[in-house]
């Protein structure tokens, strides 16, 4: 009998990334022929979902969410989800479109996945494996790393961390609709629903670098939701559930 071929999805959300994503995508189709690309871009006025169209011309393996603004990184995650359920992909990847995660490590999870639910690219599991960071953001992110372990007692030494492989069975276990963190917040939050669950999870070693062209998108607020919503999932873990039945009652 032949084995089946498992299908990953690499999730790539984007807001003005014009200047990586053309040289990005290529970079992430030729590290494994199961691997296609879903970028979800947020109206981004440089034309960067025009190029990622022009592109997938060419190429069947390369697909676009175009949304109507700038919504959040946690959102563009929660419609790739969807989108990679729907598709019947097996496993798939959260990844940043500025080259700070390096494709070259997209198979060390592929082989890392097959024994786990979700396995985390970690800049910390061996170290400080961050190349060009300033010193105070390295400080403030190894900082909310450890801040997080203490509040949580997740035992994940890089949990802000965004590049990740899950199985589809995780994301089919997770209540998307009630994830409605953001930034370092939203990868917080996943990997703490997943731990309560009992999943296996796995960190493997990467190198982290800073952009070379573009801007972060890094911002205080980012900064003081994930501060907050830490303390949210360990002593009010139904506290989004209860905001977003508010908001739906509003609507109704």
């Amino acid at each position: 009998m032949n084995k089946k071929i498992m299908k990953a999805l690499i999730i790539i959300p984007t807001y003005n990334e014009s200047e990586n994503i053309q040289k990005l995508i290529p970079k992430v189709l030729g590290q494994d022929e199961r691997v296609e690309v879903l970028v979800v871009d947020d109206n981004s006025p440089d034309g960067t979902a025009g190029l990622v169209k022009e592109i997938m011309k060419t190429n069947p393996k390369v697909h676009i969410l175009e949304r109507e603004g700038k919504m959040g990184l946690g959102s563009a995650y929660i419609a790739g989800f969807k989108y990679a359920l729907a598709n019947n992909f097996d496993y798939i990847f959260e990844m940043d479109a500025d080259f700070s995660h390096n494709p070259d490590e997209i198979p060390n999870l592929l082989d890392a996945i097959e024994k786990n639910d979700l396995v985390i690219g970690s800049r910390y599991i061996t170290g400080v494996n961050v190349i060009n960071w300033p010193f105070r953001r390295l400080l403030l992110s190894v900082g909310a790393s450890k801040y997080v372990r203490i509040i949580t007692s997740m035992p994940i030494k890089d949990p802000t961390g965004g590049f990740k492989c899950f199985r589809k069975e995780v994301l089919e276990a997770l209540d998307l609709d009630n994830i409605l963190s953001d930034g370092y917040s939203f990868q917080i939050e996943v990997n703490y629903k997943v731990w309560k669950k009992g999943l296996r999870i796995k960190e493997i070693p990467i190198v982290f670098y800073e952009r070379i062209n573009g801007t972060s998108k890094m911002s205080k607020k980012i900064v003081r939701e994930a501060i907050v919503r830490v303390w949210q999932l360990r002593f009010f873990p139904d506290y989004w559930e209860r905001r977003r039945r508010k908001k739906q009652l509003k609507k109704s």
